[in-house]
C-alpha cells in the first residue's frame, strides 16, 4: 500500500512504533497540566501562561537547536532529550504525588520541558529523513508521523480525562515517564549509517546566519513559514480555550475536556492519513490553501455552538483542517530545504509552530478574559481565513517563479544539445 510506503524502512518502523507509545503519554501529560492550572486558577488567562510556559523556551532556543543538529550526531542528540524527558515527567509526577503541585511549581516543570523540546524537534524531524531508505518515501513518512501525533491525540487526552477523574493526575505523569522506555529502548535497536563528523569551517555563531541567509534568499520556503508562523500566532492557541468549554460551557468534568481533545484528534487522524494517500505530485500548496480554509471554518462553525454533540462534529472539522495545514508547511519545507540546512531550516520552522503558540496563547487567554471564550474563537477562525486569502498571493507567486525556473532548465537542456 502506498500510504504505508516509509513502513519499508526498518529504522523507521522501530521509530514509529516506540514514538506511538510514548506521544500517547505526552497528551496524557500535556491535558493534565492544563486541567490542573485551570482547576486551582479557574482563569484563562492562566491558561494562557501554561501554554507560554510549556512553549516559549522552545521559540528561545531552537535556533541552537537547530546549529546542535546540524553540527552534532543527531541520533545522541535525540538519546539524551529523551532520557531528560523521562527525568521531567518523572518529578512531574513526584511534585502532583506529594501534593507540592502548586502552579508556579507546574510551570517551572513546563519551561524546563519546554527547553528540552528545543532541542529535540531539530534532530528528530531532521534524523526521520536519515531514517527513510528511500528519500521518494519522505512526504509519506512525514504524513504518517502526523497521522502517529493524531492518534495518540485522539487517545491520550480521552484516556487522561478518564484517569484524572478516577486515579488523579499524578498517575497520568506517571503513564507518560513509563512512556519514554519505549521510545529509547526503539532507538537503541536502530541500525542507523555511522556518524561522519563534518569538518567545522565556520563557528556556531556563522552557521546560524547563514541558516537566516539561506531563508531569506528560499522563498518557497520562507512564505510557508511566514504562514504557519501566522497559524500558529492566531490560529492554534483555540486549544488553549477546551477548558473553559469543558467547564463553563457545557458544565462538565475533566472527561468532558478529553472528549473536545479527542474529537480534534479525530479529524487530525482524518487528515493524516488524506494526506498520507495523495499522490506523488500532487500540487500541496494548493492543498495547503484548501485545508487552512477547512481550518478556518471549523473555527467559526465551532465557536459558538452550545449543543455538546455537534460541537464535537466541528472540532473534528477543526482538527482536520488544522493537522493538514501544519503539516503540508512541514511537508513543504522537507521536501525543499538543501540537507546541508535542514536541522537550522527545522529549527526556525520550530520556531514558527512552536514559539509563536505560545504569544498567541497569552493574547488568546487575556482576550477571552475581556470578551468570552466564543468571540474569541470566532475571531481566530476569521483571521485564519483571512491568512490563507493573503497566503494565495504568495502561492502564486511561487508557482510563477517555478514555472520559470523550469522554463529556463529546459531552455539550457536544448542549447546543451544544439552544442
Amino acid at each position: 500500500m502506498a500510504v504505508l510506503n516509509a513502513f519499508k524502512s526498518y529504522n523507521y518502523r522501530l521509530y514509529f512504533s516506540g514514538q506511538s507509545v510514548s506521544l500517547i503519554g505526552t497528551w496524557m501529560q500535556r491535558t493534565a497540566v492544563y486541567w490542573l492550572v485551570y482547576e486551582k486558577t479557574q482563569s484563562s488567562a492562566m491558561l494562557g501562561v501554561a501554554v507560554f510556559a510549556a512553549q516559549f523556551p522552545s521559540f528561545m532556543f531552537s535556533m541552537i537547536g537547530g546549529v546542535v543538529s546540524d553540527r552534532y550526531n543527531r541520533y545522541n542528540v535525540l538519546i539524551l532529550t529523551q532520557v531528560a524527558s523521562l527525568i521531567q515527567a518523572a518529578l512531574m509526577t513526584s511534585l502532583v504525588f506529594f501534593q507540592y503541585d502548586t502552579v508556579w511549581s507546574i510551570l517551572t516543570l513546563s519551561v524546563v520541558l519546554g527547553t528540552i523540546n528545543a532541542f529535540d524537534v531539530p534532530a528528530r524531524q531532521a534524523l526521520v529523513y536519515d531514517m527513510v531508505d528511500n528519500k521518494e518515501h519522505l512526504p509519506n513518512a512525514i504524513a504518517l508521523n502526523s497521522s502517529m501525533v493524531n492518534v495518540a491525540r485522539l487517545i491520550g487526552p480521552a484516556l487522561s480525562g478518564i484517569v484524572l477523574k478516577t486515579l488523579g493526575a499524578s498517575t497520568c505523569f506517571l503513564i507518560n515517564t513509563i512512556s519514554f522506555i519505549a521510545v529509547i529502548t526503539s532507538l537503541l535497536f536502530m541500525k542507523l549509517p555511522p556518524f561522519i563528523p563534518k569538518e567545522r569551517i565556520h563557528n556556531a555563531w556563522t552557521d546560524l546566519k547563514q541558516g537566516f541567509k539561506y531563508l531569506k534568499n528560499t522563498p518557497e520556503i520562507s512564505s510557508v513559514m511566514l504562514m504557519l508562523a501566522s497559524v500558529s500566532l492566531l490560529s492554534l492557541p483555540y486549544i488553549t480555550l477546551l477548558p473553559v468549554y469543558a467547564k463553563t460551557i457545557f458544565h462538565g468534568e475533566a472527561d468532558t475536556f478529553g472528549y473536545l481533545n479527542s474529537f480534534v484528534g479525530v479529524g487530525a487522524v482524518s487528515g493524516a492519513f488524506y494526506l498520507a494517500s495523495l499522490k506523488t505530485g500532487t500540487d500541496l500548496r494548493k492543498v495547503l490553501f484548501r485545508n487552512t480554509l477547512v481550518f478556518g471554518s471549523g473555527l467559526l462553525l465551532f465557536s459558538h455552538t452550545t449543543w455538546f454533540p455537534l460541537a464535537l462534529v466541528f472540532l473534528a472539522i477543526t482538527g482536520f483542517g488544522m493537522m493538514s495545514q501544519t503539516t503540508l508547511c512541514n511537508t513543504i519545507i522537507q521536501t525543499t530545504v538543501a540537507p546541508a540546512m535542514r536541522g537550522r531550516v527545522i529549527s526556525f520552522y520550530a520556531m514558527a509552530f512552536f514559539g509563536m503558540q505560545p504569544i498567541g496563547g497569552l493574547i488568546i487567554g487575556a482576550l477571552s478574559h475581556t470578551i468570552g471564550a466564543p468571540t474569541t474563537i470566532m475571531l481566530q477562525g476569521l483571521a485564519t481565513l483571512l491568512i490563507a486569502i493573503v497566503f494565495l498571493r504568495y502561492l502564486r507567486h511561487n508557482l510563477l517563479k517555478r514555472k520559470q525556473r523550469l522554463k529556463l532548465d529546459q531552455l539550457e537542456e536544448q542549447s546543451i544539445e544544439t552544442l
